[in-house]
């Protein structure tokens, strides 16, 4: 397997496509069923190499929800919405840590949020609808990224994460779009094309 490099710009659509590799043991330890874990064989380290791009994607969102919540352009109740909608993505973290570690691994680091300002272009934000659209256009990409993976898992429990992860990515994106006040989508099988 290839080494991950945790500084490439990866998008989620290319990390989700290389987590079909990840070791059954790993997905145990994700599900929080560590006795399960110790029976199965796996590849640690290439799997804590995927398990930190991970969560150098959670450091992310956790960032760009920060971003948004300091700028001072979030009103009630949106700013609470975003919010929870970051506490979502500190489990995530939180979860990916602990497996992490469990497998032996060094969780990466998270970066200075000035960097993650940067490279979200938060200086371009200059009204509570322009954080409500990158947030929005963030968590689209997510479901997208998740829903079109979940053929490619062998592993039924590696589908069934990322089936909850795209519904929870939705369920953001249905709330962020309603608050921007746009329409929902009209036709059926909108997600995941």
């Amino acid at each position: 397997m290839k080494s991950i490099v945790i500084g490439e710009a990866l998008s989620r659509r290319n990390f989700l496509a290389t987590t079909a590799t990840l070791s059954a043991g790993t997905v145990a330890l994700l599900a929080g069923n560590s006795a399960l874990a110790q029976g199965m064989a796996g590849n640690a380290a290439a799997d804590v190499g995927i398990l930190n791009v991970a969560l150098g994607l959670e450091h992310e969102a956790i960032n760009a929800y920060q971003l948004g919540a300091a700028s001072g352009l979030l009103q009630k109740p949106v700013l609470d919405i975003a919010v929870g909608f970051q506490s979502h993505h500190k489990a995530h973290r939180d979860a990916l840590i602990a497996t992490i570690q469990k497998l032996g691994g060094k969780p990466v680091e998270e970066k200075k949020l000035d960097d993650y300002a940067k490279a979200l272009n938060a200086s371009a934000l200059k009204s509570q609808s322009d954080v409500l659209d990158l947030a929005a256009r963030l968590e689209l990409g997510a479901t997208n990224a998740y829903l079109g993976v979940i053929p490619s898992f062998k592993d039924t429990a590696l589908a069934k994460v990322a089936a909850r992860l795209a519904a929870d990515e939705t369920m953001h994106w249905t709330v962020l779009t309603n608050a921007l006040g746009r329409p929902l989508p009209a036709a059926a099988l909108t997600f995941g094309a």
